[in-house]
């Protein structure tokens, strides 16, 4: 396995779109593991393909406390939501910031495992929250994009001082 480098905002990369995965081989098995350490290096709990620079539709997370149910998801397709919830989020591309977004508080997905194999999954809570917020990552969307422009103005300056830390 390996650490892959996270892509941070405002990488224009961020914006791409993912290709749907067509290929079910050692490859993809490859980049689940490798998205998966990086996650848990970053400790998030979740990751999608864009923002380790992999035009892939694939997204892996782990929303449990323990940190010990990885799960990946393959093609991932909404295919219905129910109500709404506020809820805060952070991002691994936007560290050290955290915003109010609105979201679908359930959702029906259907996606493939790393075999192809298809499934369906009623998701609720902070698994609902995070499968939102990883395929808007693979449709180039991220939740600065959801955000009023004031919010936006404000988190821009927070990515810029954590910049200037960094360094």
């Amino acid at each position: 396995m390996a650490l892959l480098n996270i892509l941070q905002f405002p990488d224009p990369r961020l914006k791409n779109k993912a290709e749907p995965v067509s290929q079910f081989d050692i490859t993809l098995a490859q980049h689940v593991d490798n998205m998966l350490e990086t996650m848990y290096e970053a400790q998030g709990v979740g990751l999608a393909a864009i923002q380790v620079n992999l035009a892939q539709h694939i997204l892996v997370m782990d929303v449990s406390s323990s940190d010990q149910q990885p799960r990946h998801f393959i093609n991932l397709n909404i295919v219905g939501k129910e109500g709404l919830t506020q809820s805060q989020e952070g991002c691994l591309s936007f560290p050290g910031v955290y915003a109010t977004v609105e979201r679908a508080k359930t959702v029906q997905v259907e996606y493939q495992d790393i075999e192809g194999k298809s499934h369906q999954l009623e998701a609720s809570g902070l698994l609902a929250i995070c499968l939102q917020h990883e395929l808007d990552h693979l449709n180039g969307i991220t939740f600065y994009d959801h955000l009023s422009p004031l919010k936006q103005s404000l988190l821009r300056k927070k990515m810029a001082k954590y910049r200037k830390r960094a360094l």
